[in-house]
């Protein structure tokens, strides 16, 4: 598949850029949950853990999309 860029009101984005915001927003969602069950306190490096997150879900979302 090729990535065509995406007309938002008149300006032109990259897909990927898109694909970022909604990583980051389910990033969010799960930083939450780990919080809220306490699963933070377990890592080493909590922002590191969190943008592995982060990076692990923007790349299966290009993946997926990608197919």
């Amino acid at each position: 598949m090729r990535f065509t860029d995406i007309n938002l009101f008149g300006v032109y984005v990259a897909p990927i850029s898109i694909m970022m915001i909604e990583a980051w927003l389910i990033a969010i969602v799960l930083r939450r949950v780990a919080d809220r069950w306490g699963l933070l306190r377990y890592v080493w490096h909590p922002a590191l853990f969190v943008f592995a997150v982060y990076i692990i879900v923007l790349s299966s979302l290009i993946l997926t999309i990608a197919e």
